[in-house]
This record gives C-alpha cells, structure tokens and sequence, in this order.
C-alpha cells in the first residue's frame, strides 16, 4: 500500500509543487492550505507523513505541531517541516518541538524526494521494532501468567482439592470487576491497569500455603486453636513470597497488587479479621473485592470435607456478615449481579 502524505502549506504553488513530486514518487497526497484544515484532514484518517510549512497565518507550523505532539494519536506521526529558513535556529528549533528532518524552500525534487524516503523507510522500520517488542511482551506475559496459574493449582492440590477454586475464584473475581465498572464503583481507583493487575494477581492469593503442613492443609475436621493460628499466618507468607521471589520477573505495581491481595484477603471491614487487623479502607481494595468472590466460592464448592451449597445458601450466610466481613457496597453489587459472576 502506497504510503499517504499530508502536505500543509498556505501558498497554492507550493501544494503544487510538493504535490507534483509526491506523485511521481506513486504516495497518496492530501493537501492542506491551513492548520485547521489540516487537523480536519487528520480527524478523516490517519497519514503516514506529514510535510508542514512553518509560515502560516492564524496557526503557523509550531503552533499546529504542539497539538500534533499533544495528541496520543497523532504525535507518532513523522513530521518534516518546510522552510525557507534555512537558519541555524530555525533548523534547531525544529528538531526541539519533534520534527525528524526539514526541507528548504524552493523544492529541489530529488533531494526532497530522497529525505521523504528516507523518513518513511525509517518510520517503517521503528514500526516493524514496535510490533516485535509488543509480539515478545505479549509472549512473556503470557509465560508470567502461565507460572503464576501453575503455582496456584500446585498450591491448591496440597489440601485435597484441584485448580478448580483458582479457576472459579479468578473467573468471579474478574466478571464482578467488570460489574463494578459497569456500575461506575470505584471508577477512580479501577483503572484499566489496576483492573487487569487485579485479574492477573487474583489466582495467587492462596500462594502463602505452601508454607503449611500438609496435615494440617488436608485436615477433615476443625482446626485446633494452635492448627488455625498456624494456617492463618499463610496471609503474611504470601505477601513475602511475592515480594522477595517477583519482583525479578514482574513489574513492581503487579508485585504490590498481587501482595496485598495475598496479605489482606482475609482482612474483615469490622477490623476483626487477618493478619493485621485492618478495617474499612485501610485494607486494600484488590483485597476486599478478592475476599467477597474467594468466600463465595469457598461456600458454594464442594471439598473433601463438606458439601457445596447453593449460590442462594451461601448469599444467605454471607449476607449476615455484610459490614462485618464484606464492605457493604461491595457485597451489595455482588448480591445484585450474582446471575452475571456466577454465569
């Protein structure tokens, strides 16, 4: 496909001009005698190049180049500015504000044609980069995510039940993200990037058993008082396995994210809860929203040691500890969506 150039000057001959060498060259042109026209031009479809005369009534080049570079669509665009300022401040200035070459005026055709196939073979080539970079991230985050899922139904296993609570837990944990959204709960805080942490780290927050005992992991009945105090420091065991074993491999927000949800998944709103007793806000919100989906499915499952109940039974339950073990709110969109998490 024949690249496509946006050319932007006030002066008719120049458009010609520039339009005349252009075409030899077989680009598709589009031509623009003002910045305004230009920005409309832009908003009709994106170019490869741009070609832009600094001189310009109302919006000179700079000024038209500025909200080039403010815009998250356009400021990727290459643009080459046209001058008859062949000065060493104007040639350094517009390297300052973005541009990646000038060309003089009058237009010597074959040396404008040779800079404007130079920039575009470069742009070419920084795509092609770009595209194997994002290839090779989406590979590894892929291969992280794998580990992490691996670890969590290895972890899982050790007390008599299989990945399957990781699973339903994550799948839970993800819909009511996307419900919460959707309602506009917490929009500041559910960002896209804290979302999709939260869905990444959900699997892992279980990952402080490994420092268990298996007999007491795989135990049938209740817990002794010593047995429960030893299964409950699982919580700080998790968040210090992920700080001291991820940080190599994953980014540092995921570590904080897939921590605190370890630490603080057990955490209640009345302050009554573990490892620290947090309440309210202080404990945080990737942990409150985990705690609602890991206790539901914690009911509604069936493991070695007890039957699993209906969606309706374990609500019932869990509807006497909310403001005591759930945030309000929180249980609340659940409750009302559970025919959407639960699907």
């Amino acid at each position: 496909m024949n690249e496509k150039i946006l050319v932007v000057d006030d002066d008719s001959m120049n458009l010609r001009m520039a339009e005349f060498i252009l075409n030899k060259s077989h680009y598709m042109v589009t031509k623009a005698s003002s910045g305004q026209e230009a920005l409309d031009m832009l908003q009709q479809g994106t170019m490869d190049l741009i070609l832009l005369d600094i001189e310009m009534p109302e919006m000179d080049g700079f000024e038209l180049m500025k909200i080039l570079q403010d815009s998250v669509e356009w400021r990727k665009i290459p643009v080459i500015f046209l001058t008859a300022d062949r000065s060493a401040e104007t040639e350094e200035k517009c390297f300052q504000v973005g541009a990646v070459d000038y060309i003089g005026k009058p237009f010597v055709p074959s040396s404008m044609a040779q800079r404007i196939k130079r920039t575009l073979e470069l742009e070419a080539y920084r795509k092609s980069l770009e595209k194997m970079v994002e290839a090779q991230l989406q590979r590894i985050t892929q291969l992280q995510q794998d580990i992490i899922i691996t670890m969590a139904n290895l972890i899982e296993s050790r007390d008599g039940t299989t990945g399957e609570h990781v699973k339903r837990t994550s799948l839970y944990v993800a819909r009511f993200l996307d419900v919460l959204i959707e309602k506009g709960i917490y929009n500041e805080e559910l960002t896209n990037e804290y979302v999709d942490y939260i869905k990444k780290a959900a699997p892992m927050h279980d990952i402080g058993k490994i420092t268990v005992s298996d007999l007491i992991l795989q135990k049938a009945g209740r817990f002794t008082e010593e047995e429960y105090a030893i299964m409950k420091n699982h919580a700080k065991a998790g968040q210090i396995l992920i700080q001291e074993n991820m940080s190599s491999i994953v980014d540092k927000k995921f570590v904080e994210i897939a921590s605190d949800i370890a630490a603080y998944h057990h955490e209640k709103w009345n302050g009554n809860g573990y490892p620290e007793g947090r309440k309210e806000y202080e404990i945080p919100l990737c942990a409150r929203i985990v705690a609602v989906a890991d206790i539901y499915d914690a009911l509604v499952a069936k493991r070695q040691y007890k039957e699993g109940m209906s969606s309706e039974e374990a609500l019932a339950i869990m509807k006497k500890d909310r403001g005591i073990t759930f945030e309000p709110v929180l249980f609340d969109i659940f409750e009302e969506n559970i025919e959407i998490i639960n699907c």
